[in-house]
């Protein structure tokens, strides 16, 4: 059994999100996301528009997605890798090398991003306008 880890906030929860998720599930039988605390993202200075258990609620009804954990610190994730024996850490193609020391727990791999789709940019668009205007048409792929 292949174990696929990934990690990320998850806020606003968007096409681009489901494409990674769909793409990091495929590479193996089972997809554990560690999901960034409340308290994470005031230490990264990154503010979600939902809290934790609403992101992993979502986040659970997704079909890609086999389990969610919170993730704490940056520190926590070799701990994490040998906790639930990852094979493969999957991360953004935004986060290229970032994780690359992982190699020592399990493989790593870089997935590319949905482009121009992003939490950021939806925020954005939300502020502008009031509302989210739909996107270029994205798709799952």
């Amino acid at each position: 059994m292949t174990l696929i880890l990934t990690y990320g906030t998850f806020d606003l929860l968007h096409v681009g999100h489901v494409n990674l998720l769909r793409r990091a599930r495929a590479l193996g039988d089972r997809l554990v996301v560690g999901l960034s605390s409340d308290a994470f993202n005031a230490l990264k200075k990154k503010q979600a528009t939902q809290c934790y258990a609403d992101r992993e609620t979502v986040l659970r009804a997704i079909r890609y997605v086999d389990d969610v954990f919170p993730e704490d610190t940056w520190e926590q994730k070799a701990a994490d890798i040998q906790r639930l024996g990852a094979d493969l850490l999957v991360m953004g193609s935004d986060w290229t090398g970032h994780f690359d020391h992982f190699g020592q727990y399990c493989q790593v791999r870089y997935l590319p991003r949905t482009e121009d789709v992003s939490t950021t940019a939806l925020k954005e668009e939300i502020r502008r306008t009031g509302t989210s205007t739909p996107m270029q048409g994205h798709t799952l792929r």
